[in-house]
């Protein structure tokens, strides 16, 4: 049973590219509290992107050693590249009383589901349509074509999953999509 001041973990997850990540930044900038789990993952950095903040950046072969010591809470393998949530990470972040954001998709939630012990508060967050998510991926032009189309092709199998998770926002406007999670987060805080 959660008990005021208990921490909470936030899962915020969607189709890529539909912002998830920018919003999981944001409510980290305003509430101090909030940490993002950083996770580790096999991808190549993109620009910008920094080993111990955005990601922990590990090879395949690490990755692997990880799962087999049982050292994750969740894990998947999204377009040819592992992600995943250690759990001594979480746990740090538990006992240093912060609230955690994660920034992951429906199979590390799934997964994190199973954890009962863990207060999660599950979102789910969607643009208002497939050509407008389309129109992200190619305008934030972080990735080649072939992925950008990867991600596309994903949208209707993520999507599904909404269904999973105890909110669903749509973000047809950052800023509105940013109040409306805030908003759940604080409700749950309460």
């Amino acid at each position: 049973m959660k008990k005021k001041g208990d921490s909470i973990m936030v899962i915020l997850s969607s189709p890529s590219g539909a912002g998830k990540t920018t919003i999981s930044k944001k409510l980290q900038q305003k509430y101090q509290n909030f940490k993002i789990s950083v996770s580790h993952t096999t991808r190549t950095p993109r620009p910008n992107e920094v080993d111990g903040i955005d990601y922990f950046f590990i090879s395949h072969d690490e990755f692997k050693k990880l799962i087999k010591k049982n050292e994750f809470y969740e894990y998947a393998e999204i377009f040819g590249n592992y992600y995943g949530t250690s759990k001594k990470s979480v746990l740090d972040l538990v006992k240093k009383k912060n609230d955690i954001l994660f920034d992951i998709d429906w199979q590390g939630t799934k997964q994190l589901s199973k954890f009962k012990e863990l207060n999660l508060l599950k979102i789910f967050i969607l643009p208002p349509s497939k050509e407008e998510l389309k129109k992200r991926l190619i305008q934030r032009n972080q990735d080649k074509p072939h992925v950008v189309a990867e991600r596309l092709d994903a949208y209707e199998r993520d999507s599904a999953h909404k269904t999973d998770y105890d909110f669903v926002v749509i973000n047809d406007n950052l800023e509105d999509c940013f109040r409306e999670v805030e908003k759940i987060v604080i409700s749950k805080k309460e």
